[in-house]
């Protein structure tokens, strides 16, 4: 077991935290889609009812008014939550890029000096980031697996386990 090994766990858990942000990102995404279809179903239904007593004008503009909101805020929605994917996307990128940095560095420091000491606490830390990225893992299935509920049929957006940034690195320079 080496340094790099655990930062290949410690990588695999990043990415578990990073796909499970973006399941709770769908999912509010989702609840907030149907909040809008409610409200619109509520206001056309309060909106007939009352049809009769406004004149042609106010009718119009609560109707542009509803309208106006209804867009607003499913603009809003769905700016917020590119913006929130985006950001988990970059933690995610720098944390990885991050952990290779410092498993690199380890490497390199342990050559120069000779001592073993960071890939003796790599082992001995390696079983619990094990069960800790196992443990995220079932996190992250399990917010899918809402986050796909929440949805129902129509979301096909539920994280999909991907090959890391630094098992992609690790890959290339194997080839």
């Amino acid at each position: 077991m080496t340094a790099k090994n655990l930062s290949t766990v410690a990588t695999d858990l990043i990415e578990c935290y990073g796909n499970t942000a973006k399941n709770v990102i769908d999912a509010y995404r989702v609840g907030g889609e149907r909040i809008v279809t409610v409200l619109e179903q509520r206001w056309n239904t309060a909106f007939k009812q009352s049809r009769s007593q406004l004149t042609k004008d106010v009718a119009q503009n609560a109707t542009a008014a509803q309208l106006a909101f209804s867009v607003y805020y499913s603009k809003g929605l769905s700016q917020t939550t590119k913006g929130a994917e985006s950001v988990v996307s970059q933690l995610v990128k720098l944390a990885e890029a991050g952990v290779e940095r410092v498993a690199a560095n380890a490497s390199l420091f342990e050559e120069k000096t000779g001592l073993n000491t960071l890939n003796t606490l790599a082992e001995v830390t390696k079983p619990g980031a094990v069960v800790l990225s196992q443990l995220a893992a079932k996190v992250e299935e399990k917010s899918a697996a809402l986050a796909s509920k929440i949805a129902g049929d129509t979301n096909t957006t539920a994280s999909i386990k991907r090959t890391s940034a630094f098992s992609q690195r690790r890959a290339a320079k194997a080839a």
